[in-house]
Order: C-alpha cells, then structure tokens, then sequence
C-alpha cells in the first residue's frame, strides 16, 4: 500500500537533532526519533532541548500580580 516493502518504509522516521557551536567546534547536544517526538509540539519543549535550555537564570515564571512597575 505505501509503494515500497517494509524494510524501506520503517527506515524513514521524523526526527529531531540540537547542536551547540562552541568556539567553531559543533557539539551534538540532543536526538530523538519516532515516539520522542511527542513531547515536542509545545515552545517549551523545544527550548528544554536547546543546548542552553532555556537560558534562564532563577524562577523564569511569576504571577501575573507581581511585576514590576514600568
């Protein structure tokens, strides 16, 4: 049904890589294939797997009555 036999057809699955630039040396920081993928349809869970997270220092969250003035 898909064209082609199941050896082939299993081969190609979506996947997901991060890689870091360091100095002009690139790290691979991060892979997933297949099921791994799931957790990944937010924006979070894209910058959870960044090389630096999410370059946040401290409590990145705060209630919506207790910003600052200005």
């Amino acid at each position: 049904m898909t064209g082609t036999d199941v050896p082939t057809y299993v081969r190609d699955r979506p996947g997901v890589s991060a890689f870091e630039l360091i100095d002009g040396a690139v790290y691979h920081s991060y892979s997933s294939y297949a099921r791994g993928l799931d957790g990944l349809w937010g924006m979070y869970q894209w910058l959870d797997r960044a090389p630096k997270g999410r370059n946040e220092t401290g409590i990145w969250w705060r209630h919506h009555d207790r910003y600052g003035k200005g």
